[in-house]
Formats: C-alpha cells, sequence, structure tokens
C-alpha cells in the first residue's frame, strides 16, 4: 500500500489532520457567522374568539298521547296494511325492516334509538317500551342538588 504524502495533511486511523487543526475547527471555519436577528416587540392584541361552540342540544323527550297510534301506523306502513291483532308482538329479525321502522320514528318523534340499545329492539313491544320511557336533560349532579340533602352536605355547580 503506497503512502499518500500531501504537505500539510496526514491521516491517522480514521480521522484527518489538516496542518494541526482539529475537525470541529476545520468545519466551523467554513461556516459564515450568523447575524443576530433582531425581533420587534408586537403587542398581542386579545380578541374574542371567532368561534364559538353551540349550545349542546337538549335530550329532553317526553313522550306523546297518541304514541301507540303514531307507532301503529308507522309499522302499517313499514310490514304492510294488514297486520294482525296482536301487533306489538311482531318480530324486528330483519334489520331492513328493523331500520326502516326506527328510522321513520326517530324522524317522526325527534328521538333516536341509541346504538347502544339497539340489539335490544327484537319486537315493536321492545321498541314501544323505548319510546314510552321519558329522558330528562339533567346530570346525576343536577338531580343531587334539587334533592333533598343532608345540613352536612352542599353541592355547588359553578366552574
Amino acid at each position: 500500500m503506497a503512502a499518500l504524502c500531501v504537505p500539510g495533511v496526514a491521516r491517522r486511523g480514521l480521522t484527518w489532520i489538516v496542518l494541526g487543526t482539529t475537525r470541529r475547527e476545520f468545519w466551523s471555519g467554513s461556516r459564515k457567522e450568523k447575524e443576530p436577528v433582531e425581533t420587534e416587540t408586537v403587542e398581542e392584541v386579545k380578541k374574542e374568539p371567532i368561534l364559538v361552540c353551540p349550545p349542546l342540544p337538549s335530550r329532553t323527550y317526553i313522550p306523546s298521547k297518541d304514541l301507540q297510534s303514531r307507532l301503529e301506523s308507522h309499522v302499517k306502513d313499514v310490514f304492510g296494511s294488514s297486520l294482525p291483532s296482536n301487533w306489538q308482538d311482531i318480530s324486528l329479525e330483519d334489520c331492513h325492516m328493523k331500520f326502516s321502522l326506527l328510522a321513520h320514528l326517530a324522524d317522526d318523534l325527534g328521538h333516536a334509538v341509541p346504538n347502544s340499545r339497539l340489539y335490544q329492539m327484537c319486537r315493536v313491544r321492545d321498541v314501544l317500551d323505548f319510546y314510552n320511557a321519558p329522558v330528562q336533560d339533567r346530570s346525576k349532579f343536577d338531580e343531587l342538588i334539587a334533592s333533598d340533602l343532608p345540613p352536612n352536605l352542599k353541592i355547588t355547580w359553578s366552574y
């Protein structure tokens, strides 16, 4: 192996030594010195947020007095006009019929069956029981505030 002889440059191991300078000194010298950047002070203007969250929709549901007749008419629309006398025992095994009935009722009554309860809707009677139950738009804390509390317990609902 022939040795390369260049004045002022030598190789030791994997590093090059150029005129007695270290690698860091060699490479940093070729870089331009960065000039300090002057920053302008900008006054922050606090503005009200442009996007305001809309109020949460009310989940309150009160069953109507003619719920049974409305449900019966929707069942007639979906399953046909001839219904047996025990129309509340009609099975909802067919997914398309079940979807159609529940979609019509959700549009008509403004209250939909949540996904977590869909598997419980096996018969029309189950749907009727679901829509007969009123729903209040109150949290557990609101119920506790309205209830009769012991004198040593007080709930303050403020942030």
